[in-house]
């Protein structure tokens, strides 16, 4: 858990520095993500709060995603992703999102959407966002953590690479 601890400081450090603050919408993740983030003392200055949408409905209900999208596209889309994220932006005082929706097995699978399909998504106040479809391998466990990984690393490059604005 270490490589976590340590990935959390470094967004928080960056967030701070920048006078941001995060939100997260999970989705296989359950919550990893804002566990993973509060671990760090003084994470209240820089995470605003975490969505936990489990089902489409929660994902309709708090985040807004559209019925036709994940009618059209799944729960497991960059479309909903993208949709999560801005949803989030919405409903929150954060000033960059991320959003997490995935296949962490071993059931749910299907041919064009295997195990281990995890769709990220980060937003910002000012920009359209971007989202990424990854293909991770191992356990559940495994597959969860790889997303919780890639989607805190994604708000690093965010934030190094692009102006967000508080």
């Amino acid at each position: 858990m270490d490589d976590l601890n340590q990935l959390a400081e470094q967004i928080g450090a960056a967030l701070k520095s920048h006078g941001l603050m995060l939100a997260s919408a999970e989705s296989c993740t359950g919550g990893w993500v804002g566990e993973v983030v509060t671990s760090v003392a003084g994470s209240s200055h820089w995470y605003d709060r975490g969505f936990i949408t489990y089902t489409n409905e929660s994902k309709q209900e708090m985040l807004g995603v559209s019925a036709q999208t994940l009618a059209e596209f799944g729960a497991v889309s960059e479309q909903t992703v993208r949709e999560m994220a801005a949803g989030a932006l919405k409903h929150s005082r954060a000033h960059i999102t991320l959003a997490i929706s995935g296949i962490a097995g071993p059931g749910g699978a299907t041919p064009d959407k295997p195990v281990g399909t995890v769709c990220i998504a980060w937003a910002t106040r000012n920009s359209a966002g971007l989202s990424q479809t990854f293909h991770f391998h191992g356990d559940r466990a495994e597959v969860r953590r790889q997303a919780v990984v890639a989607a805190l690393q994604g708000v690093l490059r965010m934030i190094e690479g692009e102006t967000v604005t508080a």
